[in-house]
């Protein structure tokens, strides 16, 4: 090309650039905020190809590791693998079949609620600043203790827990707030669905025709109390709805009431409640009972094989929809099918509202449920009446930043007759409620009588009404009322505080968390996390630390609660989409 050529092309180039430029400085604030915003999604983009090539590269170097193993002889890693394309597919028909997952997840989605990320976010941010508070504060209480002779170090320390309580509940308040700019937004989306999975157990549980109907046989009389049962009912419940199967409950000769469960609440279904069949046979494995009629269920522990929908399981086609509404998506799903089983009968329903006059019974309040008999001991430790007065009270320390309080309540649920009056006694400024006579009931001489059913119904639903929890999740009791506490508010997740466990459900299947951030050991009770590392969670301590045991490492022992999130246990269910049609026309 000739020189003076070359100069006009680059005098052309240069000329076009300082148009573009030109126009560019010179557009209006509107243009520069669009040209920002695709700057920035390109810049997102590039992030997700970065990332995707790397995710790309590690399966690349596993199937490297497979081909080798596998020409070694060794099938193991093999197996690992092939579960992992199991969970890969589940979730792959999750994004699949909810074509609004990712307007869910990106801001200014149709139904102008917060994304699915927004929602993550503000409750991670919320449970870090509740780990890093429990923490300090007992942190801070080990600096008190070491200081028995040291008054000035034991007052300073009064101090900084004073005033990192205050900071702590101003955060807390502050996440509150934010929650609540989109109140409207989850009022109807939890009434909506609510409503699609009551519509769809009503739809399972009356069949066209009974006569023909798939069945799943229950029966209410395992060997255990009253939580224990309704827990085992659910678990049935679980099953036939992941099986597509009605279940027929039988509760001739309950220990509870001999009239059965239809003395107290409803049938669970209008139309079939017969369980013949023509064929029969126990629970087994799914080829071997796809085609027979009626099906009996063992109790939990005996389950063989366990199928993937046990608790803590959340069917896949809700899953996103709940994931943004709720903090704690299996726990709704239990208190759901709750919702369906326990409609009380009238007479029931009748002595509910009666009680609730005669108690005074009205919001605010705080339910603490005590458990003195039979479990202290064997299963849960003993936890004088201060130890939950403490946390009732920084509930309404919080809750006075958000609106006045005329008095300061207590609901008392408790098998020993004697709490009511000790807490009265210790805390003359508190309201305290609570039916002497169903504590009486509740004791062991007389537990398993229609008296102590009444009394048990009652306690566990003023408990579920009330504005905060407070009790041990050890107790069946107190994890049925935090379940059906869920019902009454839209997100009632973090509404509690247990002195002891985490809440699980018996028989449940593996309840795991995932590693967000590295951590170090620093002593020989700690373990290493990496980000991925996925810990099967055996407890948490309430002082900043969990316990678990690290899949990966094999190794189990402490680590900073903040550094992992939950793992959500998604999985396929029957889709129900006859029942959603129905219900639409």
């Amino acid at each position: 090309m000739k020189p003076w050529r070359l100069i006009l092309t680059v005098l052309f180039v240069w000329l076009v650039i300082m148009v573009y430029m030109s126009t560019t400085v010179f557009q209006s604030t509107d243009s520069n905020e669009h040209t920002e915003r695709k700057l920035q999604k390109a810049v997102q983009e590039l992030d997700l190809l970065k990332k995707q090539n790397r995710e790309l590269r590690k399966l690349a170097d596993e199937l490297r590791d497979i081909r080798f193993m596998s020409e070694k002889g060794d099938s193991s890693v093999l197996k690992v693998y092939q579960k992992r394309l199991k969970e890969a597919q589940t979730h792959l028909d999750l994004l699949t079949k909810n074509k609004s997952y990712t307007a869910m997840g990106q801001p200014g989605s149709s139904d102008n609620g917060p994304s699915l990320i927004h929602e993550a976010l503000r409750r991670k941010i919320e449970n870090g600043v509740l780990e890093f508070w429990y923490f300090t504060r007992s942190e801070l209480q080990k600096i008190k203790d070491m200081a028995q002779e040291n008054h000035r170090v034991r007052t300073r320390v009064e101090e900084v827990l004073k005033d990192a309580g205050h900071q702590e509940r101003s955060i807390m308040t502050d996440l509150f707030n934010l929650s609540q700019s989109a109140g409207k937004w989850r009022a109807k989306e939890a009434m909506e669905l609510s409503d699609l999975v009551q519509n769809r157990l009503h739809y399972l549980q009356n069949p066209k025709d009974c006569r023909t109907a798939k069945k799943l046989i229950c029966n209410i009389n395992k060997g255990c109390g009253y939580g224990c049962q309704l827990h085992h009912v659910v678990y049935c419940f679980t099953l036939a709805y992941g099986t597509q199967r009605t279940l027929i409950l039988q509760s001739g000769g309950w220990r509870y009431s001999s009239a059965g469960w239809e003395k107290v609440f409803k049938p669970l279904s209008d139309t079939c409640t017969d369980s013949n069949g023509e064929s029969a046979a126990h629970w087994g494995a799914p080829d071997t009972i796809k085609d027979v009629q009626v099906v009996s269920l063992p109790i939990v522990d005996s389950l063989a094989p366990r199928p993937d929908f046990l608790p803590l399981a959340i069917p896949d086609d809700i899953a996103p929809r709940l994931m943004r509404l709720h903090g704690h998506p299996a726990v709704w799903w239990i208190g759901q099918i709750l919702k369906f089983m326990l409609k009380p009968q009238p007479a029931l329903a009748t002595d509910i509202e009666e009680t609730r006059k005669k108690l005074g019974f009205k919001n605010p309040v705080v339910g603490i449920h005590v458990r003195r008999t039979d479990k202290v001991g064997t299963e849960a430790a003993f936890h004088g009446i201060s130890e939950y007065m403490k946390h009732v009270e920084e509930f309404y320390d919080l809750l006075e930043r958000r609106q006045r309080i005329d008095k300061r309540r207590v609901y008392i649920a408790s098998d020993d007759a004697s709490v009511f009056p000790e807490a009265q006694k210790a805390y003359p400024n508190y309201e305290f409620i609570s039916d002497q006579a169903i504590s009486k009931t509740a004791g062991l001489a007389s537990r398993y009588s229609d008296s102590s059913l009444r009394g048990i119904i009652l306690d566990i639903h003023f408990l579920a009404l009330s504005d905060f929890l407070v009790c041990t999740f050890s107790s069946q009791v107190c994890r049925v009322a935090y379940e059906i506490m869920q019902v009454y508010h839209t997100d009632a997740s973090t509404r509690f505080y247990s002195l002891d466990d985490i809440y699980y459900y018996g028989g449940q299947n593996a309840h795991n968390q995932v590693a967000m951030y590295k951590h170090v050991p620093r002593s020989q009770v700690e373990i290493a996390l990496e980000p991925g590392d996925l810990i099967g969670v055996a407890g948490n301590h309430w002082d900043g630390y969990s316990k678990g045991l690290n899949k990966r490492t094999g190794k189990m022992g402490l680590y900073p609660s903040y550094k992992v999130r939950d793992s959500i246990d998604v999985v396929k269910f029957p889709s129900y989409e006859e029942a959603d049609a129905q219900k639409k026309r």
